[in-house]
């Protein structure tokens, strides 16, 4: 009978043993995804361009870099917002990354020879207003679809 409960005690304890650990991995977990949470950074800058195709083109540079989770141009406001995680990269990566496919950005000129390369219809003017208030400055060339 002192053998029963002895054996009945022994796996009593190895249980909550291993309670106790599982309790402690999920704990971890928890706060591995806080830490995220608070790595996740938004910005927004502005982005020359004139059209879809330009678009096309800026979003997919900044988000070939690591660490970008979402960017999207605005055509008509020539700007640009950028959520990402700040553990992983910073803003100057996602700025060079856009200059160098040849579009100037608040930070960054665009590389000549990429932009001397860019389709006809997206050689911006270097001058143009990287406008964020929402209105649009002289000829807007957004409505053009190259489908």
């Amino acid at each position: 009978m002192k053998k029963v409960i002895l054996s009945v005690a022994v796996i009593a304890i190895t249980g909550l043993m291993s309670c106790k650990h599982d309790v402690k991995t999920k704990t971890e977990t928890v706060e591995h995804v806080q830490s995220d949470e608070l790595a996740k950074v938004e910005t927004s800058f502005g982005v020359r361009g004139n059209c879809i195709m330009c678009k096309q083109t800026i979003e997919k540079a900044a988000n070939g870099v690591e660490g970008v989770i979402t960017a999207t141009w605005d055509v008509n406001r020539k700007a640009m917002t950028v959520v990402f995680d700040g553990s992983k990269t910073d803003e100057m990566a996602f700025h060079n990354a856009i200059a160098a496919s040849g579009y100037d950005t608040e930070r960054v000129a665009g590389n000549e020879e990429a932009y001397k390369n860019l389709p006809e219809c997206c050689q911006y003017d270097h001058a143009m207003a990287m406008n964020q208030s929402g209105q649009v400055e002289g000829d807007n060339h957004a409505e053009h679809n190259h489908e």
